[in-house]
C-alpha cells in the first residue's frame, strides 16, 4: 500500500541494457497516510506550547493562582507521560488504528471542554484528558507509521517529516499562542486543537488499515500498574519540584515512590511471561543508548527554549510576539534540517548522525554564554535555531536507531519507550534544571548556569552514546 515500485525493471549490473534501481517512492494514498500520521503528532506538539504564552491571562480569567498554573502543564504531562507505554503495549494487542482513533475522539472532546472552560476544576480536567488522549495518539501513530513504511529510505523519510513536524509544532505554537491570545483571547488557543483533532478523526479512519500483533498474549497488568504509578510519580515530584523545590514532603515522598516503583518494574518484568516491556529489548545497545540521546535532546532543548524565554521578557523585556518571533526562526532552522537529516543519516547512518547532532547541540547551547545582561536577542535567535537544528536531527537519528531491526510485532513496544522518552524529556528538564536557576542571586546568573549544564550534559551524553553504539 505505501510504496510505488518503479516502471523499470533493474537487472544484475554489468548486463548490456542494465538500468539502475530507482529508490522507491511513496504512492499517492501513502502521503496521505502520512500526512494524517504527521497531523497528529504535530497537533499534540502545538499542545506543549501553543498555552504559555496564554497563561498569564488564563489564570486572570478563570481565578487561577500562580502555582494553579503550573498544574495547567502538570495536569497535561502526568497522563501524557505515564500511560504511554501501556497504551503503546494495548495497542499492539487490540489493535493501533482502534486506539489511535478512540485517541483522537479524547483529545478533540477534552479540547473543547478546555475551550468552555467555567472554572478551574473544568479546565485542568479538559488537560489532563487532552494528556490521556496525547498519551494514546502519540505511541499509537508512531506504531502506525513504523509498521507502514518499510525499513530503509522510505521509514527514513517519514520519521523525518515527522520529526520535523515534531520539532515545528513546539515553535509554531508559541507563535501562534502570542498571536492568538492577543487577537481572539486565550480560549482559541484550545480552539485551535479542537479544530485540528476534528479534522484528522474526518480524515482518519477512510486512511489508515488496522495493525496488531499476530498473537494475543495476556495484558502484563503488574507491569502496567507499576510502570505507569511509577511514571506519573516521578512526573508528579519533578513538576511539583519546577515551584517549589526539592524540599517539600509531598516531591520527596513522590520522587521515593516513582524510584521505587520503577525499579519493582523491571523485576516484574524479569518474572513475567508476557511483558509489558521485554527486558531483551532494554538490553539491545541501540534500544538503550537511542533512548539516552533522546532523553537528553529533548530534556535539554525544553530547558533552553524556557530559559531564553524568561531572559528574553524579563531581563531584555521583549514582548510574548517578539519572543515568539525568535522561536519563528528556531522553527525555521528545523524545517531546513528536516529536508537534509534524512540523506545525512542515509550517508553516514543513524548512529552517527545521533552522536554528532547530540555534540553540535551542546557547542551552539555553550555559546549562549556569550549572552549580555543588556542585549542578546541576535545571538540568542541564531545559536538556538542552530541548536535546533542539531536537535531535530538528534530526534530522527534516536527513533531510527531504537526501531531500526525489531520485529513489527514489538514496533508498538519499541515506539513506545521512545515516545515515553520524548515525554519523559519535555516533562523532567525544567524542573531538574529549573531549581539551578532559582539558586542564583539573579535571574541573568542562572540562566548562564542552566545555559554551562546543559551544553556540558548534552556532549558528555553524546560522548557516552557514541561508545555505547560502537560495540553494536
Amino acid at each position: 500500500m505505501a510504496i510505488e515500485t518503479p516502471t523499470p525493471t533493474p537487472v544484475p549490473a554489468g548486463v548490456p541494457g542494465s538500468v539502475p534501481a530507482a529508490p522507491p517512492t511513496l504512492s499517492g494514498r501513502a502521503r496521505l497516510v502520512l500526512f494524517v500520521l504527521c497531523a497528529a503528532q504535530f497537533m499534540v506538539a502545538l499542545d506543549f506550547s501553543v498555552l504559555n504564552v496564554a497563561l498569564p491571562v488564563l489564570g486572570e480569567d478563570l481565578g487561577l493562582s500562580r502555582s494553579g498554573l503550573q498544574w495547567a502543564v502538570t495536569a497535561f504531562a502526568l497522563p501524557s507521560g505515564g500511560f504511554l507505554l501501556l497504551f503503546g503495549r494495548i495497542a499492539d494487542l487490540y489493535g493501533r488504528r482502534r486506539l489511535f482513533l478512540t485517541g483522537l475522539v479524547v483529545f478533540g472532546a477534552s479540547s473543547m471542554l478546555a475551550t468552555l472552560a467555567w472554572d478551574p476544576a473544568s479546565f485542568l480536567a479538559g488537560r489532563a484528558l487532552q494528556g490521556l488522549g496525547a498519551a494514546v495518539i502519540v505511541p499509537t501513530g508512531m506504531s502506525l507509521l513504523t509498521t507502514t513504511f518499510p525499513e530503509g529510505p522510505l521509514r527514513d523519510r517519514a520519521l523525518g517529516i515527522s520529526g520535523t513536524l515534531l520539532s515545528l509544532g513546539f515553535t509554531v505554537g508559541m507563535v501562534a499562542g502570542g498571536v492568538l491570545t492577543d487577537t481572539l483571547g486565550w480560549r482559541s488557543t484550545m480552539g485551535l486543537l479542537t479544530a485540528a483533532a476534528v479534522l484528522v478523526s474526518v480524515l482518519a479512519p477512510k486512511l489508515l488499515e488496522e495493525s496488531r500483533t499476530p498473537e494475543r498474549p495476556k495484558l502484563d497488568v503488574p507491569g502496567a500498574v507499576t510502570v505507569t504509578t511509577g511514571l506519573l510519580a516521578l512526573i508528579y515530584s519533578l513538576s511539583t519540584a519546577a515551584e517549589r523545590g526539592f524540599g517539600g514532603a509531598d516531591v520527596v515522598v513522590t520522587l521515593v515512590l516513582g524510584v521505587a516503583l520503577l525499579a519493582a518494574f523491571v523485576v516484574v518484568e524479569s518474572r513475567s511471561a508476557a511483558p509489558l516491556v521485554s527486558l531483551p529489548m532494554l538490553r539491545r545497545r541501540t534500544v538503550a543508548f537511542g533512548n539516552l540521546g533522546g532523553l537528553a535532546t529533548f530534556s535539554m532543548m525544553s530547558t533552553i527554549v524556557f530559559v531564553l524565554t524568561l531572559y528574553l521578557q524579563d531581563l531584555l523585556h521583549l514582548s510574548a510576539l517578539g519572543t515568539g518571533l525568535v522561536f519563528g526562526v528556531q522553527g525555521l532552522a528545523s524545517v531546513a534540517a528536516g529536508v537534509y537529516a534524512a540523506r545525512i543519516v542515509g550517508r553516514i547512518g543513524a548512529r552517527r548522525t545521533l552522536v554528532l547532532s547530540l555534540i553540535g547541540q551542546g557547542v551552539f547551547i555553550g555559546t549562549l554564554l556569550g549572552l549580555g545582561e543588556d542585549s542578546g536577542v541576535w545571538l540568542a535567535t541564531v545559536a538556538v535555531s542552530l541548536a535546533s537544528a542539531c536537535h531535530l536531527g538528534a530526534i530522527i537519528a534516536y527513533g531510527l536507531t531504537v526501531t531500526s531491526g525489531v520485529p513489527n510485532e514489538e514496533q508498538g513496544l519499541a515506539t513506545g519507550l521512545v515516545t515515553t522518552t520524548q515525554q519523559v524529556g519535555l516533562t523532567i528538564g525544567i524542573p531538574l534544571l529549573g531549581v539551578l536557576s532559582t539558586t542564583q542571586g539573579s535571574l541573568y546568573d542562572g540562566v548562564r548556569l542552566v545555559v554551562a549544564a546543559a551544553a556540558v550534559i548534552l556532549v558528555a551524553t553524546g560522548l557516552v552514546v557514541a561508545a555505547g553504539l560502537r560495540r553494536t
